[in-house]
């Protein structure tokens, strides 16, 4: 089956939307053998900060000689980023290999899978046939009846939680957190990198044994290289140079970090990994056009808040320009709001192709401040003409992955070729 079509089958999966509960996936892991059994675990959940922490275990871990799998979502450009083998894609034909075992178990089975659970079955069995020393596993959404929570992690990392999800996972941070920490088994090792207390009585109540990242390195001192674009971690004397940028990504680090004090890995090999860290679309800052360019997904509000910390630090509400889309299922009015704090001028555009998004005119009348704001449907338009605006010198592009996705594809490709 050529691979168009096979991901054109496996997306149908998502026909039969969101499923909360493991019975699916226990009963798939079983008929292949449990595959999730064959090697540790490090499983991170969280509502923001799950794919920073994820990479920079994975690209330490490599670092120190491990052979690693990575398993994360959604993609941005294409299917094959969210199952990575020591820090590359699966192949298509690997793709095509893992669909079909799966696909011919579903059908022995006469179940009715959602998406994700398919994925994540291929995923466990690929990386037990290709031997793995660690699966870095990132939660799809909540944490007790995702997926994913069918393997005992080792060590469980909860990175923060805000209001997301609210229709599945509850209505405040107390619910929600109680649903990330479905994660944590018996034997688990526990990090954490929050202080809200409503989300730390969730955490008690699942374990009393575990580490508090923001309180154990409270005297740490950072800052951030607007030259290089990286972070600067100060901990007892020890300088690290983290690949990637903002404030909010201190706490990923101090996350990982744990986890690496855990599995004892030398300090040199930590260090030498965190400069190597890549995780695109999360504040990644381009040069094109003579211009700066940001890309950041921020699709809920407090992605849109430690975006905005950010730029803050950094330039002048002034010289930064927005194109902005938001799917209509997310809180788009808040963003909106938030965005306003950082961003001096915003071009709103279009996903109306994604049955989830929105037209620039539908997101520039749903704005309550319409100063300075405009709406060009077609996106490289509306690039053009953030270009045309000399006095704007930083181009930010955020709001939804999906827009990202497309900024890279039909402007970052072109400009490249």
């Amino acid at each position: 089956m050529e691979i168009k079509k096979l991901l054109d089958e496996l997306y149908g999966y998502s026909m039969h939307g969101i499923k909360l509960g493991l019975s699916n996936i226990q009963k798939i892991c079983e008929a292949l053998g449990n595959p999730q059994k064959d090697y540790k675990i490090i499983h991170v959940a969280g509502t923001n900060g799950k794919g920073s922490t994820t990479t920079t275990i994975e690209t330490v871990l490599m670092e120190n000689g491990n052979k690693v799998g990575k398993y994360t979502s959604p993609h941005i450009l294409r299917f094959n980023e969210r199952i990575m083998l020591n820090g590359k894609e699966i192949t298509d034909e690997k793709i095509v290999e893992y669909y079909s075992l799966v696909k011919n178990v579903i059908k022995e089975l006469s179940l009715t899978p959602t998406f994700f659970e398919v994925t994540t079955a291929m995923i466990f069995k690929y990386f037990s046939d290709e031997k793995v020393d660690f699966v870095v596993l990132e939660v799809g959404m909540g944490g007790r009846f995702d997926a994913t929570n069918v393997a005992d992690g080792d060590i469980c990392v909860i990175t923060n939680v805000s209001l997301d999800h609210t229709e599945y996972l509850g209505k405040n941070i107390y619910e929600i957190s109680k649903e990330k920490a479905g994660i944590i088994k018996e034997k688990s090792k526990v990090v954490v990198g929050a202080n809200d207390k409503e989300f730390l009585r969730a955490i008690e109540e699942k374990t009393k044994n575990y580490i508090n990242v923001i309180e154990k390195y409270k005297n740490l001192k950072y800052h951030l290289d607007l030259k290089k674009f990286k972070t600067i971690i100060e901990i007892e004397n020890e300088i690290y140079n983290f690949s990637l940028f903002g404030e909010y990504q201190v706490k990923n680090f101090l996350c990982a970090l744990e986890v690496f004090k855990i599995l004892g890995i030398p300090e040199e090999i930590i260090k030498r990994g965190i400069e190597k860290v890549y995780w695109t679309c999360r504040f990644e800052v381009l040069e094109r056009d003579n211009r700066i360019l940001i890309l950041d997904g921020a699709h809920n509000e407090d992605g849109a808040r430690t975006l905005c910390n950010t730029i803050k630090k950094c330039y002048s509400k002034e010289k930064v320009i927005g194109l902005v889309s938001i799917l209509k299922d997310k809180d788009y009015k808040k963003i909106m709001t938030i965005l306003d704090e950082c961003v001096g001028e915003i071009i709103y555009t279009s996903l109306k192709e994604n049955s989830r998004g929105q037209s620039g005119k539908e997101l520039f009348e749903s704005d309550e401040n319409k100063l300075n704001k405009s709406y060009i449907e077609d996106l490289k338009e509306a690039y053009l003409k953030a270009l045309e605006i000399t006095e704007k010198k930083i181009i930010l592009i955020c709001g939804s992955f999906y827009l990202l996705n497309k900024f890279k594809e039909e402007i970052l490709n072109e400009t490249n070729k």
